[in-house]
């Protein structure tokens, strides 16, 4: 298994990975730079109500609030960009690790977009949860790490095997 981790982690530095990192990265960015700029303009548009120091200190807040939420947005963001491109890196490790075996087949767009919208749903309520952690009980960093950790490692994992089986056995084989 050890073995298997550094074969993964190695390949993670390979060309088509990093063109897939790359273009992830760059279109979750872009995702949430633009909602953020939306929510901002939306809030300035709300902030100017009452004395001065009131609206600057409400700039404040808002702006804080911002940066804390696009924070929380990232991973059910990111993950639902790299849903995208699974299919493209599937095939390719795939073809390195057997490539005698029967390869799999691309899911089909519909139940791909479902499965990622129902995992960015997911890790949004999760991620309000570990903000709650975060505010009540200072745990929230590593909170963060492993409950988000756990859902990739979950959606990735049903999206992999749903490449060679159906909706059923791939949640059967994760149980």
């Amino acid at each position: 298994m050890i073995a298997d981790a550094m074969d993964s982690f190695a390949q993670i530095f390979s060309p088509p990975f990093r063109r897939v990192m790359w273009k992830s990265l760059g279109l979750t960015t872009a995702i949430l730079v633009l909602a953020g700029i939306g929510l901002d303009r939306l809030a300035l548009s709300l902030v100017h109500v009452g004395p001065a120091w009131l609206s600057a200190v409400l700039s404040i807040v808002v702006a804080l609030g911002l940066v804390v939420g696009m924070i929380f947005l990232a991973p059910p963001t990111a993950s639902l960009v790299a849903s995208f491109f699974l299919d493209d890196i599937a095939a390719i490790v795939e073809r390195a690790i057997d490539p005698h075996g029967p390869p799999g087949r691309p899911l089909p767009i519909a139940p791909s977009v479902a499965m990622g919208l129902r995992f960015a749903v997911l890790s949004v309520l999760v991620n309000l949860v570990v903000l709650l952690l975060t505010i009540f009980t200072g745990i929230g960093l590593v909170a963060f790490f492993v409950l988000n950790g756990y859902l990739l490692g979950r959606e990735y994992f049903e999206l992999a095997a749903m490449r060679h089986g159906s909706a059923v056995e791939a949640r059967r084989l994760f149980r």
